[in-house]
């Protein structure tokens, strides 16, 4: 049996499936009114990655014309042309200028990518297999098409309604809009959709050790890094932050700041502060305010975290101050929990493959392991997960070009090259 098959998660603490399960159903149970104001209409341009509000249909069919799939010529028949057949051309259709007569038997135009196709003619010849040639008629010359080369039984047109037809779906309501969905809606003429608003992000990050980057840093300090991995984190996941606090391991100036952000926030999110030493006061406040639901997860890096309510209906998320275990909650738990605040359905989740581990490794057994990890690909074919050197969770490097995170079982201590194993796929889809 491979790694990949025994259970990820062990039994101690909450098991990351189990919490996500839990967020689901409270943000369910607790969900935010979707009234009038809920939603907005955002021009094609900028509903990229937003979440639809109204389900939309075409108002007409799409292209809305038969057309030519090639260039060649448009023949007054509807059916497969023979060898050795020859037409008279008698006009042109190009894409924007259509040929505006009906075609006879014997009859043929020109014609290009696209173009209309004009009635009386129900089939296309790739110009490939064709010949045209002067004939003298009487006095005047008339251009002659002949089928030299054998035709397929592909007539080469593009039915009326090939991509879409009248009052068909185009899209559906609480999906995430993507590039082949807008240009889909583009293509029926329209400028702007429904979409729901995005729930407002509030972050806040603790720590009396922490200095503003270009800030001077005394001995024992450390720049502030976090607020910055989460920001531009969430920020290309689609979720800018709507306001960004850094805040002393002092009782009421985060009171005062989890009160302020849940007074103009729909999610109030902090790192730091969540463990159990003398200065994390994060998880009592929170408890003090609302309601802890649970903390502590069974998952490394990101055992220090927590979820519940300040007050309640606004929901908290509590990350560990480490960088690496901040970002991996943020990915697991958070960006589910936001997406399913937007109104999407099924919230979007890296994709799941199967690996070889590259190299050899060993770790301390205990907990399941989310490990970062770039994605190769062997000469035969073979997906190699090559790890990310150091694993730590303050160290931000692990993160640096990660294309995976590789799910390593709670007791497994040695890892045997060509290992098989589970991952998470940390790309986000084009179309």
């Amino acid at each position: 049996m491979s790694i990949a098959e025994v259970e990820f998660f062990g039994q101690e603490g909450l098991p990351l499936k189990e919490a996500l399960r839990r967020i689901q159903l409270a943000l369910h149970e607790n969900s935010r009114a979707r009234s009038e104001g809920a939603w907005e209409k955002a021009s094609l341009l900028n509903a990229l990655g937003r979440v639809s509000a109204e389900t939309v249909l075409a108002n007409e069919a799409v292209p809305g014309f038969r057309a030519s799939i090639m260039d060649g010529y448009a023949l007054g028949q509807a059916t497969i042309p023979k060898l050795g057949d020859q037409w008279h051309l008698v006009g042109r259709s190009s894409p924007g200028a259509a040929f505006e007569q009906k075609l006879k038997a014997n009859e043929a135009i020109r014609i290009l990518t696209g173009a209309p196709v004009p009635d009386g003619s129900d089939w296309v010849v790739p110009q490939e297999l064709t010949q045209v040639c002067h004939q003298a008629e009487a006095e005047n010359f008339r251009d002659i098409l002949t089928l030299v080369k054998e035709a397929s039984p592909n007539p080469w047109i593009r039915a009326a309604d090939d991509e879409l037809s009248a009052g068909q779906e185009i899209i559906g309501t609480h999906i995430r809009l993507t590039p082949a969905d807008l240009g889909r809606v583009a293509s029926c003429g329209l400028t702007e959709l429904k979409v729901w608003q995005q729930p407002r992000i509030g972050l806040l990050i603790s720590g009396d050790e922490l200095v503003a980057p270009g800030s001077q840093r005394l001995e024992g300090a450390i720049w502030e890094s976090n607020g910055t991995l989460l920001e531009t984190l969430l920020s290309r996941l689609g979720y800018p932050l709507s306001e960004r606090l850094v805040v002393n391991d002092k009782p009421e100036a985060l009171r005062s700041a989890l009160i302020a952000l849940s007074g103009t926030c729909d999610v109030v999110v902090s790192t730091g502060g969540m463990s159990v030493g003398d200065s994390d006061w994060i998880r009592p406040l929170v408890a003090e305010l609302g309601q802890v639901d649970f903390w502590k997860l069974c998952l490394k890096p990101g055992r220090p975290f927590a979820f519940g309510w300040i007050g309640d209906r606004v929901p908290f998320f509590g990350l560990p101050g480490n960088p690496v275990a901040a970002a991996i909650t943020t990915l697991q738990l958070l960006w589910p929990a936001i997406q399913q605040l937007e109104g999407l359905l099924e919230p979007l989740i890296p994709p799941r493959l199967m690996v070889h581990l590259a190299d050899g490794w060993q770790r301390k057994p205990g907990r399941p392991e989310l490990a970062r990890a770039r994605l190769e690909v062997a000469k035969d074919g073979v997906l190699l997960a090559k790890v990310n050197g150091s694993q730590s969770s303050s160290r931000i490097g692990s993160l640096c070009g990660a294309d995976l995170l590789l799910e390593i079982p709670a007791e497994v201590k040695i890892l045997e090259p060509g290992t098989k194993l589970w991952a998470q796929l940390l790309q986000l889809p084009i179309f």
